[in-house]
Formats: C-alpha cells, structure tokens, sequence
C-alpha cells in the first residue's frame, strides 16, 4: 500500500493576526512573531513536468488546517430504531464538539435529523471516556444529557426531552451502556456515583423506573461490589441478564468476568453464576456478552490462544465453546461503553453472526454460521471496522479505509445471508473528500526489527504526497513519528486529514504499533507490561531509525508526537533517547507518579502493571530526567483534562524552560482530554507545524501561520 515519494514547493510567510474572529487559547508568554525568519536558504522553486520543484515541507496544499478541523466529526454510538432507519451521535466540531444525537433521513436525498434541541447533547462521561450514552426501543430514546449527566427520555422526534433521574445540583453520577427492560418497565444502566468521592466514585448496575407521570425516583442497585461493570445485558425473557465485571488492579482487557443472574419475581437479582474469568487457571478477558433472539448467550473471550474470539455458554453445564477459532481479534479493548462487534441476522430460518475481525493490521467482515462454525467473508471498502449493528438482512457497519473517511454503511445482504445485494454510506465523518484525493498518502504497512532479538513491531508509513510538488532529487523528507495513546490502543492506517495534512506538504509521517499495542493479540499487548517508558520508546526508535536506514527519511529532521498516554511516549522518547530532533506532546504525561495520585478512577491502577512500584515511576517520568532533554519541545493541554491534569503540561514546562530548552505550551479553557472544538484543533496542528518548521525543518511554511513565543528561542 505504498506510493512512490512526492514532492513540494516554499513560500515566504507574512504573518497577519491570529484567529481574528475566535477566541485566543492561553499561550506562556503569549506574543505573536510577525514574520518567520528562514532557518536555512531556501533553493529556488523550479518547474519540472508539471510539478513544481520545491524542498519537502514547503509544498502548498488544499488540505489546511481549517478543512481538518471542519472534517473531525467523531462517531459516539449508532442504534437502530423502530422503523428500521439508523440513530447515531456525532460530534460536531463546529458546535464547539457538541454530541448531537442524528437519524437516517427517510430518503436518501433528504437531510438526516437532528433528534434534540440545540440545548441538549448526548454525552456521558462516565469514565471519562464515556460511550454508551443512548439506548432505543421502537420510538423511544433515552440518552445521558452532558451539561447535568441525566438521563432523558423522549420520543424519536419529539424534541422535548424529560428527565428520568433526579438532579442532584452538579453533574456527580454518570449513566452509560443501558438497555430497556420491558419485562420490569424500567432502563438499566451503569451507574457511576461520584457524590462521596468524584476521584473514586461507586460503580453499580441500577435500575431507573420508567413509570407515565411525572415523579422522578431514585436508580435502585441491582448489582455492586466491585469497582467497575460493563455491558448489562437482558435476555429476550426478561428472565436473565449477563453483565462484565472487573476489579483493580485489573484493566478490563487483562482480567475481567462475565456473570449471568437470574430475576426474581420483584425483578431483583435471586442468583447469579460466573460464566467466564472465574477459573485462576485460565487467564482471559470476556466481554460483549450478547443475547440471541432464542435466549442463547455469545461473548468474546481471549481464554487459552490469547485472541479475542466468539464464544457460546452451554447453559445447562456451566460450559463454554468456541464457535469461530482464529489467531485474530474480534474486538479491541474496552475504552469506552457500548462496543459492538458483532451481532446476529436472523432470516427465513437462519440463524448467523455478522462480525469482523482484525488481523495483520486489517479488518475483515463476514458471516458466521454458528450451528456448523463456518466462515463467510463479505467483500466491503472497509479496511478497518469498529461497530456493527444489524436488522433482518441487513447491518450497519462503522468502517474506513486508507481512501475512505471514518463512515456509517448500510448492507443489505441476499435471501441466503451470503452476499452482498447492495452497500451505500449512510454517514461519512468527511463527505466532501474527492476534490482533495490527489494529494492524499496511502499507508504501507511495515515490520522492523525491534531491540528484542527476534522480535518484530509494526507501523503504517505514509511517504510525501503532494500531486503539484516534486523534491530536489538530493532531499530525503522530515519524519513526523505519531505514538499512539492508550497504551493500550492501535494505530488503523485509515484516511485521516490529520495525517494528510502532513504528507501534503512533504512531510513523511509514520504511525507505530509497538509492542503492547492491540490488534496482535494478548502476547503482543503484555510485551508492554512493566515496561511502559521502556518498549514503546524503544521501538519507536527503531522504527524512525528503520526509516533513515532503508533511505525513506532525512535522520537529521526526526521530529515525534502523542497524545495522551502517546504524550508520555514522545516525552519519554526526548528523556531517554537522542534519535528525535523535536517532539510535541499533547496532553501527554510527564509524571507518573502524580499521574497514579491525580487519574480518575478507571486508570489509577493502570501503571501498577505498565510501569511498577514507586522507585519505577520515578525513575520512568520524564520530569524527573529534565537534564537529559536537549530538543525543543512543544505543549498543548485542555484545562478541564480529568485524565492527564495540566500540572503535568505545566511542570515539564517550567522544568524545560529553566534548563534553557527551547519550549512553548499552549492551554485550552473548556478542553478536556481531547480536542473537540474547531478553533482549537486548528491551532494546535497549525503550530506543531510551525514550530517542527522553525527549529528543524530547514524550510519555510506555505500557509499563513503566526507562531507563538517559543522560550529560549525567540
């Protein structure tokens, strides 16, 4: 999936004023330069072929920062209602991230509608990370309001929502991954009470009565005990309802189980058997527990091969069998609520499992025949698969491709189940992306040889691509190196203008799953354990030096950066190594022992097994190894970061500056972890650009950028 290096073409900046009509985000020492001055003489822009010759870095392209930001909608979940037509939650960076909960128009002309007013959004943060936030039954939706985290109901259309939990005067309980219970008149939710302690709240499975009148009742706990649950799941009968649950030091994908109860009479919980991950011989993380319209339970569990794959529990002898097995991953980690990976099709007396699995780096859909454990590969433009949902013969899949945005396709699949009749997109996160093809980079997958002998890691490279722009033949590109977050997460090699807006300005850029990334398996994973800050690092060393050596990249202009848990891969990349020239690092961490005192609930406990003791976190936290750092260093940090709090940007900042290093942080008010507003994700990629230009590049920016003060530097 490789294209041939492209070229580019330089401009000299004139620098206007900033943002003229949005709000200035917080910036140390916050004065604009007027002009950039040139690091290095530029070589004079020549035409050759109907490309223009001109040094990697200075191509001009169509593909800015404001197209970017107008084009990172994100998918918050999707349902199917009672009419057969697609309900979603999309984030609308122009609303200032605003999760808007949408339906499929009823022709495909016509506009998709807006289901709650402009005061309301649908977003939960439970977790933090949320998902999960909406549930439907035939008309009704019931959804996690964001400003209060209640629950509202209402009918599809009906834009009047009514609260169904009380308000407690702050948003202090979060409600995520619920489902009706018709048998009990009531929702069942995860609930996450924050009232006696917002940095350790109580996590139950409670039920919300979902009585005509008006009085608003409190939730009553069904099931608690532990620190964290997932998937409540009612069984077609009313009778039974599965449920994940999992306790610290445990993250869901290390350890987890799965349990069945049965309701009583007055719908509370009479007994409950443990399904999977009871056994301390069998190491496993079940998850997705699904019900089947005949009251058969699937889940997926990575017991005995270590791969995520489709299980079936034998009710009457407490067993479980595979249906499907495979050295491939049929799911990804539980970071958020409401995963949907797979899902059943029922027609005309057949019985099957539409689901997709991840292998080398792909996604693959397919059909499963469970009565016979066959195997049915569909044939889609999806590379990469996150959710699927189905009808009778139908599904929804949330998928992209190296040429097609993160989109929403309907299939419809023929009599027997096999193949497909018709595929049309229903939603696309970019849908005016055409014009902008010839300029896009198409990811190569590669594997390079780690530090561990015999030991390979993975990564997707996207070489320079620009259709106007060509190199001087004696020019190798700068690198951008992306560590993903997590860590327990994966890099996809899908369409992404983040990524494009790179490489279409002849900039090489390359995305690295090292070791303890997902989509490998749980061997693959748990390469990381106790060695966060030590194989990330390294492997994302020997993949840019892999680059240099096979003549791909300039080893003089390396330049890395991460968000979030990527954020303390780039820094501690900059600490402990000297193969990278620059690094930025977005709300990344730079303490890990304040990390471990100031994270929220689901993550305290997480570098317990990444990282190790005391003596280890501090040892591993670049703070601490301030006097190691020798390149510059730009920050970004949301001010409302729950995850990674702004003391971490703050303190390697101050830290950094003191030394001399050169170094800039950018703050957001009203950011959390992540960057959803508009304003803010343009400048955030605007000045990382900028700043890689003025100290490394050895080239001048074709936009029109005003760079911030960067200390010791300017």
């Amino acid at each position: 999936m490789a294209l041939p290096l492209s070229r580019l073409a330089s401009l000299t900046l004139t620098s206007t004023l900033l943002l003229p009509s949005l709000p200035l985000p917080r910036i140390h020492r916050p004065f604009l330069i007027r002009r950039l001055h040139c690091l290095s003489s530029l070589r004079a822009m020549s035409s050759v072929a109907g490309k223009t010759t001109a040094p990697y870095g200075s191509w001009k392209s169509p593909i800015t920062a404001d197209v970017v930001s107008g084009a990172d909608k994100r998918l918050g979940g999707f349902a199917i209602a009672g009419d057969g037509r697609l309900v979603w939650i999309e984030s609308r960076p122009e609303e200032k991230g605003r999760a808007v909960l949408v339906k499929e128009a009823e022709k495909s002309e016509d506009k998709p509608q807006d289901l709650i007013p402009e005061s309301f959004a649908a977003r939960t943060l439970a977790q933090e990370y949320g998902g999960g936030a909406f549930a439907i039954k035939d008309n009704v939706i019931i959804f996690s309001n964001y400003k209060d985290q209640r629950l509202y109901k209402d009918s599809i259309g009906g834009l009047s929502p009514e609260p169904i939990t009380p308000d407690y005067g702050e948003p202090l309980i979060h409600y995520a991954d619920g489902v009706f219970d018709p048998h009990f008149n009531r929702y069942i939710s995860i609930m996450e009470d924050g009232r006696e302690s917002s940095l350790n709240p109580i996590t139950t499975i409670a039920s919300i009565p979902l009585s005509n009148n008006s009085d608003i009742q409190e939730p009553k706990k069904l099931i608690g005990g532990k620190d964290f649950y997932a998937f409540p799941r009612v069984d077609p009968s009313g009778k039974r309802m599965a449920w994940i649950e999992w306790s610290h030091p445990n993250m869901p994908w290390d350890k987890s189980q799965l349990w069945v109860g049965y309701f009583s009479e007055n719908g509370e919980i009479s007994k409950r058997i443990c399904v999977a991950g009871g056994d301390p011989a069998i190491v496993e993380s079940p998850t997705e527990p699904k019900w089947s319209s005949n009251g058969e339970l699937f889940f997926i569990t990575d017991r005995k091969s270590g791969f995520w794959n489709i299980y079936k529990w034998i009710e009457h002898k407490n067993e479980v069998a595979p249906i499907y097995s495979l050295n491939a991953e049929f799911t990804r980690p539980l970071w958020v609520f409401g995963i949907n990976s797979f899902d059943f099709l029922e027609k005309n007396g057949l019985n099957r499992i539409i689901c997709s699995y991840r292998q080398n780096g792909r996604s693959y859909v397919g059909v499963l025949d469970y009565e016979t454990g066959s195997f049915s590969p569909l044939d889609i433009p999806f590379s990469d698969v996150s959710n699927i949902i189905s009808g009778n013969d139908y599904f929804f899949v949330e998928g992209a491709s190296s040429t097609q945005p993160l989109s929403i396709a309907k299939v419809t699949l023929d009599e027997k189940l096999s193949e497909i009749k018709e595929f049309s997109v229903v939603w696309s996160s970019s849908p005016n992306l055409t014009k902008y093809k010839p300029y896009f980079s198409l990811p190569e997958i590669i594997e390079f040889p780690t530090e561990i002998s015999g030991q390979n890691a993975y990564a997707y490279f996207y070489p320079p691509s620009n259709s106007d722009f060509q190199s001087p033949s004696d020019e190798k590109p700068p690198l951008l190196l992306k560590t993903h977050g997590g860590p327990t997460g994966e890099a996809r090699g899908v369409l992404d203008l983040n990524v494009q807006y790179w490489t279409s300005r002849g900039w090489a850029f390359v995305d690295v799953n090292y070791g303890g990334s997902t989509g490998y398996g749980r061997e693959y994973r748990e390469r990381l354990l106790g060695q966060w800050g030590v194989v990330d690092v390294n492997d994302s060393c020997s993949c840019a030096k892999f680059l240099v050596d096979n003549g791909k990249v300039d080893g003089e202009r390396l330049c890395i950066t991460g968000r979030s848990a990527g954020g303390y891969t780039t820094l501690a990349s900059l600490a402990f190594r000297d193969v990278f020239k620059a690094g930025a690092s977005l709300y990344g961490v730079a303490d890990l022992s304040l990390l471990k005192a100031e994270t929220h609930k689901f993550e305290s406990h997480y570098i317990d097994n990444l990282v190790g003791n005391e003596k280890d976190c501090f040892d591993k936290s670049p703070i601490n190894s301030v006097d190691k750092f020798s390149c510059p260093v730009i920050l970004f940090q949301g001010l409302d970061d729950k995850v990674v709090p702004p003391d971490q940007a703050r303190k390697i900042y101050k830290a950094l500056k003191e030394k001399g290093v050169p170094v800039a942080l950018v703050e957001y008010e009203g950011e959390q972890h992540g960057f959803r507003k508009a304003e803010n994700i343009k400048f955030t990629l605007e000045q990382q650009m900028m700043f890689f230009a003025r100290l490394v590049g050895r080239f001048e920016v074709a936009d029109h950028i005003d760079p911030i003060k960067i200390d010791n530097f300017d």
